[in-house]
Parts: structure tokens; C-alpha cells; sequence
């Protein structure tokens, strides 16, 4: 990339060209203030809260959208800057209803961080903000509008990561707005609750749907034995929340922090994604010995079976029955976990911790349980464990460490990595090349499968069988694999889709102002986990094999397929363009 030579506020810089105003800003520490601007999304200038003056220009222009040329000279600090970018933000704030104290987002709101820092302290504009009604009947995602500050930067994420559109603009001027198609509620939309809006939006109009106080009931219920789960996505980010370097691997600190909040056990949900393997793996092996129907495809995303019933219901044959991780635990856990407990399953509250809104969903479907039980009982987003942590008062990164509680505490390395796209395809290929050719891996590693290519493909020859596999993050990436499908040009064999970009380390509920940048570092911080493990294929787990020799029997046998396969089936919405 070609150099040129600029100045900002005097300061003379080479950058590249082709870099804009804010991103040369940052080179020389300069924040220039930002609202609709997000560094994995398309620009669109439409806060301009990041005017800046540029020498010889008629008039401020968006920092975020101007690139830079040779000679630019830029002032970021000048009253008529200072000025203009106050007002924008009391407008803004004039049209924003202001319950700072009660929003979910307070303390970490991008709009009350500038606040602050352009020392709004009194409204000097009258408050025009129109009361709309709070969406907060959906299983994951509430909205409220009147917090709305019409960045854009939700629809941008359904459309630009997703390709959805279940988001999107309407009406001109001051009756612009942001919002789903006729105002329906989004379960009812095109929408498939990843959550994906939540993590970009800069204010509290998007937000999860808080189950804290569900979980602080029952840590409190004498009569309940509450166990919890973590997802392996969440021990590399609920650092982030805390201040700790980002992608620290906090393993150890949150297990001591998830005993100190009050759980009775603390389990790990990479012991459930073991199971998964010995199920799916088991099931891609029939399918291609026995004719079933391939592609075979992963179903551990529920925003990705979500988009499969909404999007494609005449394709969910392809999906593989096998539950997900979080499921697969929550059956074991009312079932076999009373078993060798003891403890009667009606006494026992199952929560799960999970990066991802749409796990609140997928726990509420109503095949997810049984004798009027649910298999999960309240699942929380790796933020609302952050504000567990915080409201407990526990100083995060001084915690000591602990360990995983037996019998569904061990983990191998390969459900370690089922938190980032390629994961769950690599650790089904350990296993499946394994027991399909009696022969051990020479090395562990499926490094075709790994990166942060939105399409990755690979072979593999399983004693004289190609298996042509493919693996696909982010939905505008599954959507052209399916359409390969529906075309009938598709010659893989095993498909894993995940709906979130970067899978489950991207997820819809992890910590806010989560990048491209720092997923792809904790991707690297799963596969860190995965090489320390002592253990690094599922099928060697002996929690698992205990579970299969005590209870399940064998793999897709006769109590596996009652208690961890599922169906899918169609889902209604309200419009279909």
C-alpha cells in the first residue's frame, strides 16, 4: 500500500493511503468521537458526531467516511469542531430516552461515555423523544426504540454479517426510523435471534434478555440443587468484561467466581460437546454407509437452525438430529445426573452460560424436556455472568483457581474448540477417522478447517471413502452453501455451520465491542486450550465413556436417540419477501 504524508493537529504522519481520518487519528492517539461507525461494518456518515475540520474544505466532514490524501491537513480540536460535535450529541440526547440508571447498558453505553466526556451534565435542548412500548415478550432480545439513536448499526449487522434484513430503515427525515419490517415482533420476523444486534448496538435499544434474577432465585431456594454449564466460547472472553487482556483464557477464575456465586456444581459444557461427537459422529457414519441423506450438516448453532426452519424448510432433512452441547447437558442433567447424584431431577435447576442470545431460545422450545420438565432451565449470555460477577463484588482477576465438578466436569480439546468455526467439524473428524478407519491420527490437527475464511473446504479419505467437507460461518455464508444444495450442485458430505461470524466466540452475547480482531484472538486462545489438554479427542473422554457404559449404552442407540437427537420443523412468519 502506498504511503502519503498528512498532518492532524499539526502533527505530521505517513499513513497508508486509502486509511481514513478516524483510522489515521488513531495511529497518533486520537480518539475522535464516534457513534455510527463500527470497525467490521460498512460506512455511512450518519451521526456525524466525528466532524472534523479539514483545511481548504467548505465545510466539517465525517471523519469515519473521508479518506485521507496527500497534504490533507486535519484539525480534530478546533471550537468550531468542539461546538459542532456538542451539538450533535445534545440533539441526539434530546431524542433518546435517558434512563441511564435503570439501562441495562449503563456503565458501558457508548452514548453516555461521550456524555461524559463532552460534559453534558445538564440538557440544554428539550426532550422530544417519542414513548414507544418496550418489546420484551421475545424468549431472547428486548428492544425499546425510544433509546434508539438511528446509528444503523444493528441493521448493518443483520444485513452485512447475516444477510438478513430483519432490520432495517423506515420512513424519511424525523420520522426516520430503525425497526423490523411492519413493526412485528422479531420472533415473528425473518429474525433468527443471534443476537448479532445486541453486540453492536452502542446504546441499551438492543439488548438480552436479562434472566439474572431467575438464576439469583433459585441460588437462594434451599429446596433446589443448582448445577451450571459454561460453553467453551465464554472462558476466553468473559475476561474482556473485567479489564483483562483481551482473549485471556479464564478457565479456572470463573469456575471459583460460578462456586463463590453459589452453585451447588459447576460442569463444563465441553464434556456435553464430547457426547455431541460420539452421537454426530456416529450418525455421519450411518448416513454415508446406509444412503441417508448428505450433505449431512451440524446442529449446534440454534441461530443456524433458526435460519434453516425460517429460510429453508424444505432442506431440514440435511440437518443432523443430534441436539446441541448445551441440550445434550441439559437431558444428561435430568436424567443421568440424578442417577449417580441421587438427587430427584425436580429438585435440580440446570443454567447454562452461553455466548449466544439464541440458546435462550433453543431451551424453550418445548421438545427441549420432558415429563414437564425443561432439559435447561435459564440460560444467561457471557455478559449477564460479567454483571453477576460484578454485582457479587468479587475482584474477577485476583480470583483463585478452581476445577470442574465430576461427572460432567472433564473436557477434551476437542470440545474445546467447538467455539470457533471449524471447531466442531474438527473435532468430528478425530473421532469419525478414528473409529471409521481403526487407525490413530497421525496428528490430531485439521488445519484446512481452521481460519477466519467465511467458506473453508477440505477432503478427507476415510480407508478408500472421500469425504468432501465444507464449513461456513456467519449466515450470508451459510445462505450460499444451501443454495448450492437447493441447486443440486453440491458434492460435500459433511457440512458445520455456524450462525454467528467466527462462531460461538463471535456470539451474539459476548462482551460488548467485540471485533473481527479479537474473535480471531480467542480463536487462537481455544486452540491454545486444545494443545494443553491432555486429552484431545472425544471419544477418549472417560466421563463419556462412563456415561455410555452406565447409562446410554451406545451411541445413536435406542436411550440416546429418545434423550439426544431432536426434529425440526417448519417456523411461520409473517411475511416472506
Amino acid at each position: 500500500m502506498a504511503k502519503i504524508n498528512i498532518t492532524i493537529n499539526n502533527i505530521p504522519l505517513e499513513v497508508e493511503e486509502g486509511m481514513t481520518i478516524l483510522q489515521a487519528a488513531k495511529l497518533i492517539q486520537i480518539d475522535i468521537p464516534h457513534l455510527c461507525y463500527h470497525p467490521d461494518q460498512s460506512v455511512r456518515g450518519h451521526c456525524r458526531v466525528c466532524s472534523v475540520e479539514v483545511v481548504g474544505g467548505r465545510k466539517l466532514m465525517p471523519a469515519c467516511a473521508t479518506k485521507v490524501w496527500e497534504g490533507m491537513e486535519v484539525f480534530t480540536n478546533t471550537k468550531k469542531v468542539y461546538d459542532t460535535q456538542k451539538l450533535l450529541l445534545e440533539m441526539i440526547l434530546a431524542n433518546h430516552k435517558q434512563e441511564c440508571l435503570t439501562c441495562q447498558r449503563n456503565g458501558n453505553c457508548e452514548l453516555q461515555n461521550l456524555s461524559k466526556r463532552f460534559n453534558l451534565t445538564t440538557p440544554k435542548l428539550p426532550n422530544v423523544v417519542e414513548k414507544l412500548p418496550v418489546e420484551n415478550n421475545a424468549t431472547c432480545i428486548v428492544r425499546d426504540l425510544s433509546k434508539c439513536i438511528k446509528c444503523g448499526r444493528c441493521a448493518k449487522a443483520c444485513r452485512e454479517f447475516q444477510g438478513i434484513e430483519a432490520i432495517s430503515y423506515t420512513g424519511r427525515s424525523s420520522h426516520f426510523k430503525v425497526m423490523s419490517a411492519f413493526g412485528e415482533n422479531l420472533e415473528k420476523t425473518d429474525c433468527v435471534l443471534c443476537g448479532q444486534c445486541t453486540a453492536a448496538c452502542p446504546v441499551g435499544a438492543l439488548v438480552e434478555k436479562d434472566d439474572t434474577d431467575k438464576v439469583y432465585e433459585a441460588l437462594q431456594d434451599p429446596t433446589k440443587h443448582v448445577i451450571v454449564q459454561v460453553a467453551p466460547a465464554v472462558r476466553v472472553a468473559l475476561g474482556d468484561a473485567f479489564g483483562m487482556e483481551k482473549a485471556s483464557i479464564v478457565t479456572a477464575k470463573m469456575v471459583t467466581a460460578l462456586r463463590r456465586l453459589g452453585f451447588d456444581q459447576v460442569f463444563d459444557t465441553n464434556f456435553a460437546a464430547d457426547v455431541t461427537i460420539m452421537e454426530e459422529g456416529t450418525e455421519l457414519l450411518e448416513r454415508v454407509q446406509n444412503g441417508g441423506t448428505l450433505p449431512m450438516i451440524t446442529s449446534c448453532s440454534p441461530g443456524w437452525i433458526n435460519f434453516m426452519e425460517k429460510h429453508y424448510p424444505d432442506q431440514l432433512a440435511h440437518l443432523s438430529t443430534t441436539k446441541s452441547p448445551q441440550q445434550i447437558f441439559g437431558a444428561l442433567s435430568k436424567t443421568y445426573y440424578p442417577k449417580v447424584s441421587g438427587i430427584d431431577a425436580k429438585d435440580i435447576v440446570t443454567v447454562s452460560i452461553m455466548p449466544c442470545t439464541a440458546k435462550k431460545y433453543e431451551a424453550a422450545r418445548p421438545e427441549m424436556g420432558r415429563d414437564g420438565m425443561r432439559d435447561v432451565d435459564v440460560v444467561l449470555t457471557t455478559r449477564e455472568l460479567g454483571r453477576m460477577i460484578a454485582q457479587a463484588g468479587f475482584e474477577f482477576a485476583e480470583l483463585p483457581d478452581g476445577d470442574f465438578d465430576a461427572p460432567m466436569g472433564i473436557g477434551t480439546g476437542a470440545g474445546a474448540i467447538f467455539g470457533a468455526t471449524g471447531g466442531v467439524m474438527e473435532a468430528a473428524l478425530r473421532t469419525v477417522y478414528e473409529v471409521a478407519t481403526g487407525k490413530e491420527l497421525a496428528k490430531v490437527e485439521f488445519k484446512d478447517v481452521r481460519g477466519y475464511e467465511g467458506i473453508k473446504e477440505s477432503e478427507v479419505d476415510l480407508n478408500g471413502t472421500k469425504v468432501r467437507i465444507a464449513v461456513a460461518h456467519g449466515l450470508k455464508n451459510a445462505r450460499v452453501i444451501m443454495e448450492s444444495i437447493k441447486a443440486g450442485k453440491c458434492d460435500y458430505t459433511f457440512i458445520e455451520i455456524m450462525a454467528c461470524p467466527g462462531g460461538c466466540i463471535g456470539g451474539g452475547g459476548q462482551p460488548i465491542k467485540t471485533t473481527v480482531d479479537i474473535k480471531k484472538m480467542r480463536m487462537d486462545a481455544l486452540y491454545d486450550i486444545d494443545e494443553s489438554l491432555p486429552l484431545r479427542k472425544s471419544h477418549e473422554n472417560p466421563q463419556v465413556k462412563e456415561v455410555y457404559d452406565n447409562f446410554l449404552g451406545k451411541p445413536c442407540g435406542h436411550l440416546s436417540h429418545d434423550l439426544l437427537h431432536t426434529t425440526y420443523q417448519k417456523a411461520d412468519k409473517k411475511y416472506t419477501f
